[in-house]
């Protein structure tokens, strides 16, 4: 009975991560909104690094209200995002991160390192 009940949910646990990054908007091209959608986890961090890393906007806020799961690789992603900005002279924040996205910034100690926002209104007027 066992093996069913886990066979039926197998197709579900078997689908691969996803993340979309949605840039929203961006003004003067000193501010840039990218709206995420799907898991930040170890199967989507890569390509989340490779895609923000060398964004030129002077501010990046990351709208967070999309991510369904975060898990360590994820938040080491955002670590090492908010890290690169700041050695340029760039800033960063997060903003609308849920309810499991805080718990995982509180339980590794980061949830006062990163800028952390409820609102991207909230984000954009605070810079730096």
């Amino acid at each position: 009975m066992f093996a069913g009940s886990f066979l039926r949910y197998l197709p579900e646990l078997m689908q691969p991560a996803k993340l979309d990054l949605e840039k929203v908007s961006a003004s003067n091209g000193s501010n840039l909104v990218t709206r995420l959608n799907g898991k930040l986890s170890l199967e989507t961090v890569h390509n989340f690094i490779q895609t923000l890393r060398p964004e030129p906007a002077a501010h990046l806020v990351l709208d967070m209200s999309g991510v369904t799961f975060l898990d360590s690789a994820g938040v080491g992603a955002l670590v090492s995002l908010f890290v690169h900005r700041r050695s340029a002279g760039k800033s960063f924040a997060l903003a609308g991160l849920t309810q499991q996205g805080t718990a995982v910034l509180q339980v590794a100690g980061l949830a006062k390192l990163l800028p952390n926002f409820p609102t991207v209104e909230a984000a954009l007027e605070v810079k730096g």
